[in-house]
């Protein structure tokens, strides 16, 4: 689909970057800027934008106060642009629909359009993203029991409760500081927990340690690049890019039976 982007941020230097990183994205036509929060929510109700990379910390209105007072339906899909993760939990309780942290990555934007691309469509045809969920879930195969040792499910803390997260759901997870960003194929969820608690409470069969500072469910993993002797960097179907970490590239290798190939690189 083409998508109308806009892009607010205070800083030219990082809305350069956002420029650069969607002139090189198909399908996307940027169709305003802002600088500070009013401008922003001015020409938001004007240009009518299907997606907006919202900075947090601006002059004026803050962009989480931006996105609360967007009153247009239907809403634009909100991506949040920042260099503090302290402000994911606020963010996310706004259902964005991903949130980048400053510089931010060519992979990580492309990621954050398609799975914005992803909830516009799906928000086109089914009216809420949830309820397509709800469908996708009664219509799936029963899945075999997993273990008991492992959680199946993790519940993420929100304003007014908390929402349940099927673990099958997550297609791979990413270190944010304090937070843990768990990336599904429809929305980003942020909960404050450590990477080696996940490491306890995941299957590694389903949902592998790659890196310090990430999981990845195998069977997302489309190619694997050779990065650096014994190293490797893995392409995942969404588009995201993970390297695996030096300490976890044998345990990656043999997870996806590439065991015996490093070796051979490796000698070679």
């Amino acid at each position: 689909m083409n998508m109308r982007v806009m892009i607010v941020d205070d800083e030219p230097l990082a809305l350069e970057r956002l420029r650069l990183c969607l002139d090189q994205t198909p399908g996307v036509e940027i169709v305003g800027e802002a600088s500070d929060g009013d401008q922003a929510l001015e020409l938001i109700a004007l240009l009518e934008p299907d997606l907006v990379l919202l900075d947090i910390q601006m002059p004026g209105r803050s962009g989480v106060a931006v996105a609360r007072a967007v009153s247009r339906r239907p809403r634009p899909e909100v991506v949040f642009v920042t260099a503090f993760a302290e402000f994911a939990p606020e963010a996310f309780d706004l259902e964005a629909a991903d949130y980048l942290l400053k510089p931010v990555r060519f992979d990580r934007v492309q990621e954050a359009i398609r799975r914005a691309a992803r909830r516009l469509e799906l928000s086109a045809t089914f009216g809420r993203v949830s309820e397509l969920e709800a469908v996708l879930r009664a219509a799936r195969p029963p899945q075999a029991e997993p273990s008991p040792a492992y959680e199946s499910e993790i519940w993420i803390k929100q304003r007014d409760g908390f929402a349940r997260v099927d673990v099958e759901q997550i297609r791979r997870i990413e270190a944010a500081r304090d937070y843990v960003l768990l990336h599904t194929s429809m929305k980003t969820h942020i909960l404050r927990v450590t990477m080696g608690d996940l490491e306890r409470r995941l299957n590694p069969a389903k949902l592998l340690r790659v890196h310090r500072s990430a999981f990845v469910r195998l069977e997302t993993v489309r190619r694997v690049e050779r990065n650096g002797r014994n190293l490797m960097r893995l392409h995942a179907e969404d588009g995201a890019v993970i390297d695996v970490g030096a300490s976890y590239s044998k345990r990656v290798a043999a997870a996806l039976g590439l065991d015996t190939t490093i070796e051979r690189l490796a000698n070679g």
